[in-house]
């Protein structure tokens, strides 16, 4: 006797169960459309999440070490410390400070006092205020 051949194996497939597995117009077309309206609801939400994270703010230094100098390394150190810049006394957008780490300045610094506050920036750790604004800005979109 000869083997069955794969054709001849497994239950025999009529045409209107074939016909049943195929989703109808209908299902396809309810289907697109609920993926386009998810797609318009996320839309906006990006897009305020984006603007929002361009208008957060980094204080430099926070309210509570207001007093301190800011070190060229980005570290806080007693007021009148050799070499260190006091506070801004003033936030910086989520904007300017993506722009000045494309190479721009914070506005109103030198050279050394923008290098100083962008250090102070990226020295920031959760907690202190700030650190949500400028976590947001390394994250991709």
């Amino acid at each position: 006797m000869s083997e069955p051949t794969p054709e001849q194996e497994g239950p025999a497939v009529e045409p209107q169960d074939a016909i049943s597995l195929t989703p109808s117009r209908r299902q396809l077309l309810m289907g697109g459309a609920a993926a386009a309206s998810a797609i318009v609801s996320i839309r906006p939400a990006l897009a305020n999440t984006a603007a929002s994270v361009l208008n957060c703010t980094i204080p430099v230094p926070d309210q509570g070490r207001a007093g301190n100098y800011i070190a060229p390394s980005g570290q806080l150190v007693p007021a009148g410390t050799q070499g260190a810049f006091p506070g801004t006394g003033r936030s910086f957008t989520g904007e300017q400070v993506k722009q000045a780490m494309r190479g721009r300045p914070l506005p109103g610094t030198s050279y050394e006092q923008n290098q100083t506050y962008l250090n102070y920036i990226r020295r920031l750790q959760r907690g202190t205020s700030g650190f949500t604004c400028y976590a947001s800005l390394q994250m991709p979109r």
